[in-house]
């Protein structure tokens, strides 16, 4: 059977399941990695062992990453530490800046944290500001969507673009360094669409029905700021330090000092180990905030493992499908297809990763379930630097972009930001969807823009 038909028969599949039947990620992935195998060449006895291998492969190279992440981002949360970050931007920037401050606070905390969580922690400071201001709301929501959109989907150690780091071969540290530089300017055309849409819909925030207000709580039992940020930030500077660090040593003439240099990034940037060190410091710092008992610590621990073990298991089983098409043949299909080399052909390959991104999204909703389906079939593409004529590392970016684009109903976040700020699916529409896609859109024109100058090739 051809491969392409087999590629074919795998997105029906994926999209079918989660779509029609309203099977689990998991499950839909994972069966459309066997049902792959079992129409790849090989033998009949491997057909099925093969996936399984494919899937430990994965999980063993972003498990560690996801759940360490995971205890990180609850530790975060339960200190105070991701409100202590909020309050110094908004004291920082001043209430005239309040939206700036909600946007940054959310690009800052959404590195480790998941979307709807960010979201979750600074909606009521957005009501909070509405409250004091009697203006602006939508700005205020929307300006925290689009910060935590950002990063959640183009920075690692969040599992989209860390799973794309890891099928793409891509350096972590570059995945990081080139998704915050695209981030960046993304985030100022983003705050000027929430500018605009909160001119455009002059809603009053709305009261919870039957549910009070939380409580925030006082300055004085929130962590100091510089130890609120370092689990966030320290993971980043490690690994991107050996990110630096190699690409200096590289080349004739090397100093002794650049190599022992290179010796010692090379163990304390290693992802693994700078996540555990970031969590050591955020358990530490919930520890120290709450009086927490060493079994109490535990407990909460758990609860973190328990929401990343689910984002595993469906990172592995992207992984396992994008295994068993390299197994099918895919790549040298696609490489006769398109031409390694053509003129425009790079520009054409991260079009089409960015529009099959985005159509997964629009079909099941989950932006991390659209990343790793279309990371795991550009994968077994064997897309490289040469064909693109950039580095690999925008082929990611534009995957991670695309999956900003159709955020509708069948969307967690979409219910998080329509109930968290009362709003209706109307206005959630008009103000979450197109703040989600214009961030996307965004996102990949920026791609562009830095492929062509700065290609990395």
């Amino acid at each position: 059977m051809s491969p392409l038909i087999i590629l074919l028969i795998a997105i029906i599949a994926v999209v079918g399941m989660i779509i029609v039947l309203r099977v689990n990620a998991f499950i839909a992935l994972t069966t459309a990695a066997i049902l792959v195998s079992l129409l790849a060449p090989g033998p009949a006895e491997d057909k099925i062992s093969r996936v399984a291998r494919e899937f430990g492969t994965v999980a063993g190279n972003i498990g560690i990453v996801i759940a360490l992440a995971a205890i990180v981002a609850k530790c975060l949360l339960d200190s105070g530490a991701a409100d202590q970050i909020v309050r110094s931007f908004l004291r920082v920037l001043g209430e005239k800046r309040a939206s700036w401050a909600l946007l940054a606070s959310a690009f800052v905390l959404s590195i480790p944290v998941f979307f709807d969580t960010v979201f979750y922690l600074l909606a009521p400071l957005a009501r909070s500001l509405w409250r004091r201001t009697h203006r602006n709301y939508i700005l205020y929501v929307t300006a925290v969507v689009a910060g935590a959109a950002i990063t959640h989907n183009l920075v690692p150690p969040t599992p989209g673009p860390l799973f794309a780091a890891s099928q793409l071969k891509i350096d972590l540290g570059l995945m990081i360094l080139i998704g915050v530089l695209i981030g960046l300017p993304t985030a100022v055309v983003a705050m000027l669409a929430c500018t605009i849409i909160n001119r455009f819909m002059d809603i009053p925030m709305r009261p919870y029905v039957g549910e009070a207000e939380p409580e925030p709580l006082p300055d004085k039992h929130l962590p100091p700021l510089w130890l609120s940020l370092l689990p966030v930030v320290l993971p980043v500077l490690l690994i991107s330090a050996n990110t630096i660090a190699r690409a200096c040593a590289k080349g004739e003439g090397i100093s002794t000092f650049a190599t022992n240099l290179v010796a010692v990034t090379s163990i304390v940037g290693q992802p693994n180990l700078a996540l555990l060190i970031s969590a050591i410091i955020a358990m530490a710092l919930l520890v120290w905030k709450r009086r927490l008992s060493l079994k109490q610590l535990a407990q909460r621990a758990d609860e973190a493992l328990t929401s990343g073990g689910i984002i595993i298991l469906i990172t592995a089983g992207g992984g396992a499908l994008g295994g068993m098409l390299r197994t099918a043949g895919i790549q040298d299909s696609v490489a006769k297809l398109i031409g390694a080399g053509e003129q425009n052909t790079g520009l054409a390959i991260l079009a089409l990763a960015f529009a099959v991104s985005s159509l997964v999204k629009f079909a099941q909703g989950s932006c991390t379930v659209a990343v790793i389906t279309a990371s795991s079939m550009f994968a077994a593409m064997g897309i490289t630097s040469e064909m693109l004529g950039c580095n690999v590392v925008y082929l990611a970016t534009a995957i991670c972009s695309g999956s900003l684009v159709g955020d509708w109903m069948n969307d967690s976040g979409f219910w998080v930001v329509a109930r968290m700020s009362v709003l209706t699916e109307i206005e959630t529409l008009k103000s979450f969807t197109i703040i989600t896609g214009v961030v996307g859109l965004t996102g990949f024109a920026v791609t562009l823009v830095f492929a062509k100058l700065l290609p990395l090739a």
